[in-house]
């Protein structure tokens, strides 16, 4: 079903120019398409400027080191060896970001053992699921876990001091954390809760001043939902 348009070039010096500059083209708008799905789908403060770069070159990059190692046994130890450069990523990242550099390799490994056709059919279709599935919110929920900060005075027992708010007011609560604070006078409660649907936030707010002797509380976003499709 599909051809690879090396086929009569069994080594590298076999290859014309035309074919290597052939792939090398499909490879950088291949790579063009993936870095413009991933913009697509991510907020504008989550994306990375050098991440986008590296999808447009590693398909590129990815398709030279095929071409140039050439062979199918030699190939055959490459590509494990390539897969390791998802290591690049040496900042952590969410499973998002790994799906788009292991999308970009399978394309470059297309490209480079000259199946153009299969790296243009990869690179469009799961494009266009991803867009789909980013685009639809499958998956995410539609209630968004917060990051509750609570400060008590140290000889208050929080084990249960706030239950029955937190049953009133949330669908979900877990402490998270526990620390002290202000050299042990004080105690730092972290709960991720997520807050019922009509419920007024300012009441739940003031049930808890009114039990931690009016100490500060801070009600905010989690981290992690920042990163969401």
């Amino acid at each position: 079903m599909f051809e690879t348009i090396l086929e009569n070039a069994s080594t590298t010096s076999e290859m014309s120019i035309s074919l290597v500059m052939l792939s090398i083209m499909v490879a950088l708008l291949l790579g063009v398409v993936i870095s413009a799905v991933y913009f697509i789908i991510t907020p504008r403060r989550d994306r990375s400027a050098s991440f986008t770069m590296s999808l447009i070159i590693l398909p590129t990059i990815v398709a030279v080191v095929i071409l140039l190692i050439g062979g199918n046994l030699a190939r055959a130890f490459s590509m494990a060896g390539i897969f390791t450069i998802v290591r690049f990523r040496s900042i952590p990242g969410d499973s998002k970001d790994i799906s788009f550099v292991f999308l970009t390799m399978a394309v470059g490994l297309s490209i480079g053992l000259g199946y153009l056709t299969l790296g243009v059919l990869i690179a469009v279709v799961l494009g266009i699921v991803i867009v789909v599935i980013g685009k639809s919110g499958f998956g995410v929920s539609k209630q968004k876990e917060k990051r509750l900060k609570i400060i008590i005075p140290e000889d208050m027992n929080y084990q249960g001091a706030f239950d029955d708010l937190f049953v009133k007011y949330t669908s979900f609560n877990e402490l998270q954390k526990v620390k002290t604070t202000n050299m042990g006078t004080l105690f730092e409660l972290n709960y991720d809760v997520i807050i019922k649907k009509d419920v007024s936030e300012k009441e739940f707010i003031d049930g808890i001043r009114c039990r931690n002797g009016n100490l500060n509380i801070q009600l905010g976003i989690k981290e992690n939902n920042m990163q969401q499709l």
